[in-house]
Formats: structure tokens, C-alpha cells, sequence
């Protein structure tokens, strides 16, 4: 682990003393989601920086806000569908521009990032089924499927996966790669590291993944797949790869979902970081393990639509 990466983990783990408070956040019930919302989206702002070359454009897409995330010269024929994290209950488009803006500067393919409906007001599959229409959308502009990329952090690679699960049994055509950091792909929050992690995890606060997949289900079946594509039917999936740390509660839903793709006969690529925390590739070039991590997934989209 190199010294960048241990001080950005010390960092993280104590951010809570570097705002006056003696103790860690912890999330319940009682948190309220609209408070975190206006965090995040003024936390998003205060620390947005331009990024050379990289611009953002609302899409006309109308049934609800996308936006463009551009770099010079890229190929007008591709594209990744961006799915933005928060834990399903918050973030959106604008939030995420420092993190889709540094990926399309490493990958050099355009992105298209969505506000899909956010729990709980919208539990699952609400984020499917409006990622679903806009992957369709893109299919009407003229994109080829093979051209098309999916990406997403978090709870956003958790819908992306299970977005995957409902465009084959709608018979809709599927993306040539999806590529997904530190995914929830587990409900019912069934792997050990959620446990054997909790300490070691400097990102995720106490209650936080209990309470943002109680949210997420709402009265609905957290096995079902448009909620846990971990229990999905993984069979003709596109080719994925997976980034996940070794020190986060949800890694355990990356390991569980890698060996089911692969048994299941997905060409998956998969990798524990030693040391390292939750979505950490989107945080290059700030340590080495992020950009080699990032550049790992860029080479794999990159070879998988040039096919």
C-alpha cells in the first residue's frame, strides 16, 4: 500500500474529526435523507474543478435530467451510460461530474450520466426500469449496442448490473461491456465482509448499508434481481469487470457476484485491492493503486467495443 494511498485512507476513516465531531457518522431511520442529499450536492459543488478538455451538456432527453459529459476528440460512434452512486438514495448527474469527468479523461469515450428516481420515494426497480429507457433512448439515437459501454460506482453498479438483467429479458440488445466499482449487488447484505470489514472500512458509516437497502427494497423482495442481481440469472451477460477493496463492507457483494459470472460463463474480469477502500479507482491519479486500478478498467472497455 503505498504512503498516498495510507494517507488518503487515514483521511477518509477520521474526515468526521476534521469537522469538529469526536465521533463517526452513524445512519438509521432517524438520518434525514434530505439533509444528505443537500450535503452531497454542496459538498459536489464546493469541490468541483474544471478538467481540462472535459465538458458537460444537458441531453434532450425529457423524462428526466441527463447530461453529456464530453472530451476532445472522441469517437462519436460510442458511449458509456454512466450510473452514478449514492447509496440509492442520493446523488445525480451534477453531483458526479468530478468523478464521470476524470473517467471520460482517462478512457476518452463520451458519457451520458442520468438522475434515475431515487429511493425512498422510488424504492426498486424504479432505477432499472428508468436506466432501462434510457439505454433504449440511446439504441433510438443510433448507438449500436456493441458501442455502448455501462459504468457505475456503488449503488449506480448495482442498477447497472441489474439494468444488464432486465434488457435480456425484455429482449432488448445488450451493451458491449460493463464495468462496475465496489457494486451493492446484495439486499439481504449476506456477505461476511459486511461484518469482518465494518472496522476496516473508512467510507461507509455504521447503519449506513442496512438502512440505504431498506430503503431501496421498501416493501418489495430484496432477492429479487432488479434489487440484487447478485440472484439473478447471470447466463449472456456482456463481458464485465469489477474493481472492488479489500478493506469495504460490500466487497463480499463483488466476490459473490464475480463467482457466480464466471460459473455462469461471463467473461468477467475481477480484483480485490489489498488495502484498499470503497470506489478508490475514482479517486485517480491521487494514488498509484487508484490510476493503476482505473487504467485497468479503461484498457478493458476499451478492448471489449473495439471487438
Amino acid at each position: 500500500m503505498s504512503i498516498k494511498a495510507k494517507m488518503m485512507y487515514i483521511t477518509i476513516k477520521y474526515r468526521h474529526l476534521f469537522k469538529g465531531q469526536l465521533l463517526p457518522e452513524v445512519i438509521d431511520k432517524n438520518t434525514s435523507i434530505e439533509k444528505q442529499r443537500q450535503d452531497c450536492d454542496e459538498t459536489a459543488e464546493r469541490f468541483f474543478k474544471p478538467i481540462k478538455g472535459i465538458s458537460f451538456k444537458a441531453s434532450d432527453y425529457r423524462e428526466f435530467y441527463a447530461e453529456w459529459v464530453e472530451i476532445e476528440n472522441a469517437p462519436e460512434e460510442k458511449a458509456v451510460l454512466y450510473f452514478h452512486g449514492g447509496g440509492f438514495v442520493m446523488g445525480n448527474a451534477r453531483s458526479h461530474r468530478n468523478i464521470v469527468g476524470n473517467f471520460v479523461k482517462h478512457l476518452g469515450i463520451k458519457a451520458l450520466v442520468f438522475d434515475y428516481r431515487l429511493a425512498p420515494e422510488h424504492p426498486a426497480p424504479a432505477a432499472v426500469n428508468d436506466s432501462a429507457a434510457i439505454y433504449c433512448w440511446l439504441l433510438e439515437r443510433g448507438f449500436k449496442p456493441e458501442n455502448i459501454a455501462f459504468a457505475g460506482d456503488s449503488a449506480g453498479g448495482g442498477i447497472a448490473l441489474a439494468t444488464l438483467l432486465k434488457c435480456r429479458d425484455d429482449g432488448i440488445p445488450l451493451p458491449g461491456v460493463c464495468a462496475v466499482f465496489s457494486p451493492c449487488t446484495d439486499m439481504t447484505i449476506s456477505g461476511e465482509s459486511h461484518k469482518t470489514r465494518e472496522k476496516s472500512d473508512p467510507c461507509t458509516p455504521k447503519g449506513a448499508n442496512e438502512t440505504y437497502t431498506g430503503y431501496y427494497v421498501g416493501d418489495g423482495n430484496p432477492r429479487h434481481p432488479y434489487a440484487s442481481p447478485l440472484f439473478g440469472d447471470l447466463t449472456g451477460l456482456p463481458p464485465i469487470i469489477i474493481q472492488v477493496g479489500n478493506n469495504e463492507t460490500l466487497r463480499d457483494d463483488s466476490t459473490c457476484y464475480a463467482k457466480k459470472a464466471k460459473e455462469s460463463g461471463v467473461d468477467i474480469q475481477f480484483k480485490i485491492w489489498k488495502g484498499m477502500f470503497h470506489c478508490f479507482p475514482l479517486l485517480a491519479p491521487m494514488f498509484p493503486e487508484a490510476s493503476e486500478a482505473l487504467e485497468e478498467v479503461c484498457q478493458f472497455i476499451r478492448k471489449k467495443l473495439e471487438r
